[in-house]
C-alpha cells in the first residue's frame, strides 16, 4: 500500500487523480481513510494510504489495446 502526504489546499478527487489516475475512485480512496472524512479541502502534512485498484479494460476495445496478442 503507497502513502500520499497531502498539500494545503487538497481534495478527495484531485488526490484520487494524482496517485490513482482517475477521478472515480475517489470513493475508494476515501474508504480506505474513513477517518479523513470529514475533510473537504485537506492541511499540509496528512498522510492517506493509497489502494490498490485493478484496471478495468473494456471487452469492447481491440485486443492490442487490451493487452492480449
Amino acid at each position: 500500500m503507497t502513502k500520499y502526504i497531502t498539500i494545503a489546499g487538497d481534495m478527495w478527487d484531485g488526490i484520487a487523480y494524482k496517485t490513482l489516475g482517475k477521478e472515480s475512485y475517489t470513493d475508494k480512496l476515501m474508504k480506505e481513510n474513513p477517518k479523513f472524512r470529514h475533510l473537504v479541502v485537506f492541511p499540509a502534512g496528512v498522510a492517506l494510504s493509497i489502494p490498490d485498484v485493478k484496471t478495468e479494460v473494456s471487452a469492447q476495445l481491440p485486443p492490442w489495446k487490451r493487452g492480449i496478442l
